[in-house]
């Protein structure tokens, strides 16, 4: 009976650790920050292979790449708006 209790409690100690949000935990506001800001830079990484890419200084490649991952993202920024206006909409609809 004591091993089992204290197998427990260990198994208990752990998972509050596991819980506990880290110390570089970020709240919905800051990761929405840096999601934008990775947005911005992909497109500022996209439109500046392309431009050297068509100055010749990049591959073919780099620049399919390049456009990818831009299409990637406004795709994916489209859809995070879609939700953020279809949520709005939503809380709209609620009777007061």
């Amino acid at each position: 009976m004591d091993i089992k209790s204290t197998l427990a409690a260990q198994v208990y100690t752990q998972a509050q650790l596991a819980a506990r949000p880290s110390e570089g935990a970020r709240g919905p506001a800051e990761a929405f920050a840096a999601a934008a800001q990775d947005f911005m830079a992909t497109l500022r990484e996209g439109e500046e292979t392309v431009k050297a890419g068509l100055a010749g200084r990049a591959e073919p490649q780099a620049v399919v790449e390049a456009l990818a991952a831009t299409e990637l993202a406004v795709q994916t920024a489209v859809a995070v708006r879609d939700k953020v206006v279809e949520a709005y909409q939503e809380i709209l609809r609620m009777p007061v």
